[in-house]
């Protein structure tokens, strides 16, 4: 299955070949398909699951913005973190519990940022919910690059 996605995604670096390290285009295919999963989902969980309403979790109640947000977010880093371990970052030699412990932190980071992010954007500056989301996953997106670059996957 590796070798698989690896020929798929390999098969278009040619075209950025002269100004995209190979790394760099994997991190950016896979990121980027992770980005379109997480857009659609978040898009599907504030639209119809919860039907742009309040989730009631008994402790807190969470605006259908934010409460897309917390459940979007371990789908999206599962696979986040199987295409980074195996994809982009494969030559890591790190423990994969490691490697999956400095994931998670930096997952819970972006994911920090992008909650005070749509809180400002949405509650305070009432922007629109989903483009709101695309907003704050660019910021997120370059945070994540450099920190899965030289922490969680880097080479010993």
């Amino acid at each position: 299955m590796k070798d698989f996605l690896l020929n798929i995604i390999d098969s278009g670096h040619f075209i950025f070949k002269k100004n995209i390290p190979l790394k760099t285009y994997r991190y950016s295919v896979c990121g980027g398909s992770n980005l379109i999963l997480d857009t659609v989902l978040y898009f599907i969980f504030f639209h119809f699951i919860f039907n742009k309403e309040n989730v009631d979790l008994i402790i807190v109640v969470l605006s259908p913005h934010i409460a897309s947000l917390f459940f979007v977010f371990p789908i999206t880093f599962i696979i986040g973190f199987i295409l980074n371990r195996f994809i982009v970052f494969s030559e890591s030699r790190l423990s994969i519990k490691t490697q999956f412990l400095r994931y998670l932190t930096v997952g819970i980071i972006a994911l920090l940022i992008s909650y005070f992010s749509m809180k400002l954007l949405v509650d305070i500056l009432l922007f629109y919910p989903t483009p709101s989301r695309l907003l704050t996953i660019v910021i997120t997106v370059l945070f994540s690059y450099i920190m899965q670059n030289k922490f969680s996957f880097k080479i010993q």
